[in-house]
């Protein structure tokens, strides 16, 4: 005698929905979220390096802007030390200071158009596949 079992809510989910398989478009969204994600990651702590660089140049900037007119003060380029006279130490600074703010903001720019891209995969991906997928990592 064979014995039936009732099928749950869930297994109808699963048997009756061809719905959820995944499709191959479905599968590149999901290898290209994946993708961005890791980027994300990557950008965000590059992001936090180049931020602790520039507050650390506006901290020097800062602490030269005490320094005596005639004084010549160390300036790092590349991997020695030279000593300028103040007002040349100063404007290598601010250019410095220049570079880093023009690469935070092109970094902040990256991150905000990934983020966005993200965010419309995220909600492609859901409105597909419901609670069955988990994109939060």
């Amino acid at each position: 005698m064979m014995q039936h079992r009732m099928l749950s809510k869930e297994d109808e989910v699963i048997a009756g929905s061809e719905e959820n398989e995944v499709r191959r478009e479905d599968q590149e969204k999901i290898n290209r979220f994946s993708r961005l994600h890791q980027r994300e990651s990557t950008l965000e702590e590059l992001l936090k390096l180049k931020q602790k660089d520039k507050e650390d140049l506006e901290e020097i900037s800062t602490e030269l802007e005490l320094a005596d007119e005639d004084e010549l003060v160390p300036y790092k380029i590349g991997d020695s030390f030279f000593q300028l006279p103040l007002p040349e130490a100063q404007s290598l600074l601010a250019s410095s200071t220049e570079s880093i703010d023009s690469e935070v903001s092109g970094l902040e720019e990256k991150l905000s158009d990934l983020r966005e891209e993200l965010q419309q995969l995220k909600v492609a991906l859901y409105a597909r596949f419901g609670r069955s997928i988990n994109l939060e990592a």
